[in-house]
């Protein structure tokens, strides 16, 4: 008896089938595997976990709607209704500050997905966001099997970590896991005397560092805490200098590795369970996210100590309650292309006061004043998500950057002088008083001179009795503003997310709805529009 041979039928899904193109392939290749005795050429093995994530649902296809919620000005509550009922990883990203910063280390789409999909367990990456972005995201990550818990940063975390033996990977060095060093060079500020603010221009040397960026990328700087500040938490603590946590002592971890701001949820239940009766109930309710005392918002670490006077934390539980000090962010105001080697920013200092203390920005004073001249410092760039001149060198631009967020347009203006880029360039920028903040005043007049910036238009919002903004510009340059528009021209705004990027918005409608006859609603249509093209472009915090 002869056995006959045939070929087996192989099913495959069809196009209509409820699953997308990757998992489609993914399901075809299994039963092709499952069917066939051999495997077809230049077939694709999977793991059971990779069949497994792409089985998982897929989203329907009006997932992709633009992510309406993704608006800094948005308050969470409305973000979040905004979501409801969509998939974990679309709430997870409603949750989050919406600022696409990158000091998370992703793209807050990207930094949903991964905490979603369990390939990031941290979920206190979120600096923006702070209490209200990680308590969300700890309700949200219930819904996940192991849900993902927000990291430790004490000492005894990474000695562990060393301890361990790691799989060999790929660096890449430059990057925020693995910063690059780079050369402090100096600083001066850029207020005259009288003004209410200190801002400062700042210089680094990239010679040797293997770093390169484009303009509108942002540079992310590792700081150091304030030394005042942290001996003033080491006698709060009631606790030795050099107290050993892991191989360092407390004094170096609470300089360089967390975070002395906000007090996280996780140190008033610490206090809650080292001390008794009302204070016990105080704690408990700070660490509920309650404000018992109405002062909530304006504790940091050392007032979080000093509202419970006495309590002495093991230094060891007390670190392991904070969040890691994360590295800050600012827009890059230089161009590659013109000073090549060198990295500059434009940054305000922050510092006010409060109850008889200062208080400090952890990088921006760091950079106003404690970093000397020749420090070498650990930094990285971040790339830009969507922020960038346009491709076509001929395409005019037009530029909204009041205070510091003049940054990138400095560095946009530099570009373009530098490559010659034929494009005509308008900038729109604005402060408190003409005789004290103009920033690169000298700079602008030079750039006017040679041809290279086309337009300024000023506000200046204390020079007068009525203040004007820079959205109050736009409205008054609006018949020029559209032409420049209907010619193809690239918008771009950075600075304040809540007040001043929305305004510009609004006043940008209203020159579509004005003077390009298309009426209040078509006006905001046209600029979603122009979001959408590309042509609208917001570095916004």
């Amino acid at each position: 008896m002869t056995l006959q041979t045939r070929t087996p039928m192989v099913p495959f899904l069809p196009e209509s089938a409820p699953f997308s193109a990757e998992q489609r392939a993914w399901l075809n290749g299994f039963f092709a595997g499952v069917f066939s005795a051999d495997t077809p050429a230049g077939a694709t093995a999977l793991s059971p976990a990779e069949g497994a994530a792409l089985l998982a649902p897929a989203a329907p296809a009006d997932e992709d709607d633009g992510a309406p919620w993704h608006d800094a000005a948005m308050p969470l509550d409305e973000r979040m209704a905004l979501a409801a009922g969509k998939p974990l990883d679309r709430r997870m990203m409603a949750a989050m500050a919406q600022q696409d910063c990158g000091q998370c280390g992703y793209i807050c789409e990207s930094y949903s997905k991964a905490l979603a999909a369990g390939t990031e367990s941290k979920l206190n990456l979120c600096a923006p966001g702070g209490k209200e972005t990680l308590r969300m995201l700890k309700q949200l990550a219930t819904e996940l099997d192991g849900a993902p818990a927000p990291a430790s940063n004490s000492a005894a975390a990474p000695a562990a970590a060393e301890a361990a033996p790691a799989a060999p990977v790929s660096v890449v060095h430059g990057t925020r896991e693995n910063p690059a060093d780079v050369i402090f060079l100096g600083r001066f500020r850029l207020n005259k005397d009288g003004s209410e603010k200190e801002t400062w221009h700042v210089d680094f040397d990239l010679a040797g560092s293997g770093l390169d960026y484009r303009v509108g990328d942002s540079f992310g700087l590792f700081p150091v805490n304030d030394p005042q500040l942290v001996r003033d938490v080491l006698a709060a603590l009631h606790a030795p200098a050099d107290f050993p946590i892991g191989e360092k002592t407390l004094e170096e971890v609470l300089s360089r590795e967390v975070c002395l701001k906000s007090p996280p949820d996780t140190l008033f239940s610490l206090i809650s369970y080292i001390t008794g009766g009302a204070r016990k109930e105080t704690a408990k309710s700070l660490a509920a996210g309650g404000d018992p005392d109405g002062d909530a918002a304006t504790l940091d670490v050392l007032a979080a100590l000093e509202k419970f006077p006495g309590i002495r934390p093991d230094p060891e539980a007390f670190v392991e309650c904070l969040e890691p000090l994360q590295p800050r962010l600012y827009s890059i105001s230089s161009s590659p292309a013109a000073t090549p080697g060198r990295l500059s920013l434009t940054v305000d200092a922050v510092r006010y006061d409060h109850q008889g203390r200062t208080r400090h920005g952890v990088c921006s004073t760091f950079l106003a004043g404690r970093v000397a001249e020749g420090t070498r410092m650990k930094a990285y760039v971040q790339k830009a998500h969507g922020f960038g001149l346009p491709a076509d060198a001929e395409k005019p631009v037009i530029m909204v950057g009041p205070g510091t967020g003049i940054a990138p347009f400095r560095a946009f203006l530099h570009e373009r002088m530098a490559t010659r880029a034929p494009g005509r360039n308008w900038l729109f920028f604005g402060h408190q008083r003409s005789g004290t903040d103009f920033f690169y005043e000298d700079e602008l007049a030079g750039m006017q001179a040679a041809g290279v910036l086309s337009r300024l238009d000023t506000a200046w919002s204390r020079d007068g009795a009525e203040k004007i903004y820079v959205q109050d510009r736009i409205r008054a340059a609006g018949p020029e503003l559209w032409a420049w528009i209907e010619a193809g021209a690239h918008f771009y705004v950075c600075g304040d997310a809540k007040r001043m990027a929305k305004d510009v918005e609004a006043a940008v409608a209203e020159v579509a709805a004005t003077h390009g006859g298309l009426g209040a609603e078509g006006g905001m249509r046209f600029v979603a529009e122009l979001k959408k093209a590309g042509r609208y472009q917001a570095d916004v915090y």
